[in-house]
């Protein structure tokens, strides 16, 4: 078995998988759907399948987390990600292939709540922004390399499906060797098999935290609608696939640079300084492309940039939201950043599939910047509540 700091990088690796097959899929679909001659909506509207498959399955996580602990979830959650990865290669049908989205939704999500809850439970509080980073750090570098499955169409399209099966569960077999623990239980009168106390859990974390969850919500909806609908609308205005598949790993390799670096500053100035920060920046670089969008060169800054600024906001937001809630509030919360993430991917495709059918005449990253806006504007006027701090460390 390996040590605990060992157990933390196989936890940042299975994320890192997790990050590369999701960031392959919703560029890979998009292609291959837009190629079929799908129309963008409904484009965007498939691509909500694997964060619809997420929003379904995270009410349910807490109890049986609780009851047979991480390694299981984890071990059950990776096996049906890689099996749904699998079945892609047996029938290219457009409703198959959004049940498969929806059961690797459901897969991710165990596999993503109870390797978040486990690392933001036994990180040190001095180098939670650190850890937290790490963790997003390894996501937004298997999401990097994800993209560049896409050129292996050109062989076979079921090709980019295998090769993506068997990375996972090559790192998946690494969790055989990590010891299972079961979750932080700080009050022991608190009934967790009912459901009222998971809704009420729920709801305690939500009135503590709630602002701690839109930063999730914003990078689910930045990551899919960039993933899921940039390459149709990238199409369209005339950039070619394989240069697709180079411009859009800039956004999670952008994040790569400054994952880290933002954490720690996380850990010395706050979460919420940081976030005005770097959302304030993502909205003047998508504005930026919105200029130069015909510009490959401007293109492959506008992302790269973009991804320095705002690819770090979830693992910013997962941080901020274990800063304000107790332990034994810890995995209503990572549930919560679930959702909100979830709700985000789902707008994100749709709402975007939307804007290129009916507003073709506007750049699809004025869409972006807006979305940006009322976010920033949301986290700036809400006062840290110094309630909710003492609350949260008396409970």
């Amino acid at each position: 078995m390996v040590s605990k700091r060992g157990r933390f990088y196989v936890l940042v690796a299975l994320v890192g998988i997790s990050g590369f097959s999701q960031g392959m899929l919703l560029p890979l679909i998009a292609i291959i759907l837009e190629q079929s001659g799908i129309s963008s909506s409904i484009n965007g509207l498939h691509a909500t399948g694997l964060y619809i498959g997420v929003l379904i399955a995270s009410p349910f996580m807490e109890k049986p987390l609780r009851k047979i602990g991480y390694k299981p979830m984890i071990l059950i959650g990776g096996a049906l990600v890689f099996t749904s990865l699998f079945f892609f290669t047996l029938w290219e049908a457009l409703w198959f292939w959004f049940i498969l989205r929806l059961m690797i939704g459901i897969g991710d999500q165990m596999l993503n709540f109870s390797t978040q809850t486990w690392i933001t439970s036994t990180s040190d509080p001095a180098n939670r922004g650190r850890d937290i980073a790490t963790y997003g750090l390894s996501f937004g570098a298997g999401f990097t390399l994800g993209p560049l499955m896409t050129q292996l169409i050109s062989i076979h399209v079921t090709l980019p499906f295998i090769i993506s099966s068997i990375l996972c569960i090559l790192v998946w077999s690494m969790m055989f060797m990590v010891r299972n623990e079961l979750p932080t239980i700080e009050n022991e009168d608190v009934d967790f098999r009912s459901n009222r106390s998971s809704f009420k859990r729920f709801y305690q974390a939500a009135k503590i935290a709630w602002v701690a969850f839109l930063p999730p919500f914003t990078y689910g909806l930045l990551e899919a609608s960039l993933h899921g609908n940039f390459p149709v609308y990238g199409m369209r205005i005339g950039h070619d696939i394989d240069m697709l598949s180079y411009i859009l790993p800039c956004f999670a390799g952008g994040s790569i640079i400054t994952q880290l670096p933002l954490g720690a500053l996380s850990d010395k100035i706050g979460r919420k300084k940081v976030l005005l920060s770097v959302i304030g920046g993502g909205i003047i670089i998508f504005f930026m492309a919105s200029i130069f969008e015909q510009s490959t060169i401007g293109l492959f800054i506008s992302f790269i940039l973009a991804g320095m600024c705002v690819g770090s906001i979830f693992s910013l937001g997962v941080s901020y939201m274990t800063d304000l809630l107790p332990k034994n509030l810890l995995p209503a919360g990572n549930i919560l950043c679930g959702i909100f993430f979830s709700l985000g991917s789902i707008i994100g495709p749709f709402a975007g599939g939307l804007f290129i059918e009916y507003f073709p005449d506007l750049s699809f990253f004025h869409m972006i910047t807006l979305s940006l806006i009322l976010i920033w504007l949301v986290i700036f006027n809400k006062k840290t509540n110094a309630y909710s701090k003492t609350s949260s460390q008396m409970m």
